[in-house]
């Protein structure tokens, strides 16, 4: 059975724009899809990419306004027309929901979905722990339970792990996609991490040599 490992931040847009066509290719062609949420600015920075709060205006304008917006349209995406309300909170609460309900299967697929999309198209505050309460319970779950788990050592510490992990792998954004050892950055390559599941690249040998 092929697997993926998928790297993304819990606000991320494009690991929103690209979370139910992924969803398919994992359904339709029997993948396992490993979560692995980072906590994304210490990942991009370590190679050396700005924050947001350096770049320019003229960047932070089109990333959050044409480039998520044509997305949005050619995915048929519910999303909102603004920068997030909330978009520089701290996400490590939201991030260990969705470690708290395993790597892998489809309530931690279903919380995951949910989580962006809450950002994306209703602009929530994943940073408040009555957003997140609100929605694990929505999802079917013991709110102050799934929060509390989400909060421990244990998962806090896998989140970082998962960081430290990405950093490692020369991970430089979200959503990177892992194919049997083949990276595919962006929802925009997610034609090719379908075909990669089914008939892998010739250039699939790659190997990052920071990690070699």
């Amino acid at each position: 059975m092929p697997i993926i490992e998928y790297i993304y931040s819990a606000h991320s847009a494009f690991a929103y724009l690209g979370s139910k066509e992924l969803s398919t290719i994992c359904s339709e062609h029997q993948v396992t899809l490993i979560h692995k949420p980072i906590l994304l600015s210490p990942v991009v920075e370590a190679q050396g990419s700005l924050p947001f709060t350096a770049r320019t205006q003229a960047h932070v304008d089109y990333f959050f306004g044409r480039e998520i917006e044509r997305w949005a349209e050619y995915r048929n995406v519910p999303i909102i027309d603004y920068r997030p309300t909330h978009h520089d909170n701290d996400y490590s609460v939201a991030s260990g929901m969705i470690l708290a309900l395993g790597e892998s299967g489809p309530q931690t697929d279903q919380m995951a979905h949910r989580l962006l999309e809450a950002h994306w198209r209703d602009d929530a505050d994943l940073s408040c722990l009555q957003t997140l309460g609100a929605i694990a319970t929505e999802l079917g779950y013991d709110a102050k339970g799934l929060l509390e788990r989400a909060a421990s050592r244990a998962v806090q510490g896998q989140l970082q792990a998962n960081s430290v992990w990405a950093r490692n792998q020369s991970v430089f954004g979200s959503p990177t996609y892992i194919v049997d050892g083949d990276p595919f950055y962006g929802q925009d390559r997610l034609d090719l991490v379908k075909r990669a599941v089914t008939q892998p690249f010739a250039s699939s040998t790659w190997r990052n040599p920071a990690v070699d």
